[in-house]
């Protein structure tokens, strides 16, 4: 998997997996979502983004599917 830092007070990084174009995202606070079906260009973008927060709501969000990655659930009040 491929990985990069990000600069934003939303995301904190990403990874990707070639062979499934999936995209890996973490957010602050521990939240992991795995994205489907994105392509290449759209990490690297992501990686080179001014803002990885707009990018993400700009071309990410609300595009492709996703899941939450049942291994990092979080348990509240």
């Amino acid at each position: 998997m491929r990985q990069c830092r990000l600069t934003s007070s939303m995301l904190e990084r990403a990874g990707y997996e070639e062979p499934s174009r999936t995209l890996w995202l973490w957010f602050e606070g521990g939240e992991k979502y795995a994205y489907q079906n994105v392509p290449a260009d759209v990490f690297n973008a992501l990686c080179h983004a001014e803002s990885a927060g707009t990018f993400f709501n700009d071309y990410i969000k609300d595009r492709y599917d996703f899941t939450r990655d049942p291994a990092r659930r979080r348990f509240g009040p």
